[in-house]
């Protein structure tokens, strides 16, 4: 089952409306008529979290994969890692909060693209 499906399937389980759904995750209807669609270009991490907790299931449901999936890097992401493991407690503080300010950035330009688009 797909992503699309499943969002259907357990809104429908929960009861809700697609008004109802998008209220308790912060989007309007027509960005959860474009999820059911198929559309899923502008969610973000933050709503498929709230989601998954309006649903009543884990987020690894959504993508119908268990529960702790393993994961998997490229080797960009082991390099960096392996560095970032050879920092002392100010150098990860550092690169911590550049990652964190760049994650939030991101948030904000992904929610104002969703308020954008409705």
């Amino acid at each position: 089952m797909n992503i699309k499906d499943i969002i259907k399937q357990k809104r429908l389980e929960c009861g809700y409306t697609m008004k109802e759904l998008a209220e308790r995750v912060g989007v309007s209807e027509a960005t959860v008529s474009r999820w059911e669609s198929g559309n899923l270009a502008t969610m973000k991490h933050t709503k498929i979290m709230l989601l998954a907790k309006a649903l009543k299931i884990s987020p690894a449901m959504l993508f119908d994969a268990p529960a702790s999936p393993s994961l998997s890097l490229t080797q960009q992401e082991e390099t960096h890692i392996k560095k970032y493991r050879q920092l002392d407690a100010d150098g990860r503080e550092r690169v911590d909060y550049v990652l964190d300010m760049e994650h939030k950035l991101a948030n904000e330009r992904a929610e104002k693209e969703e308020q954008r688009l409705g």
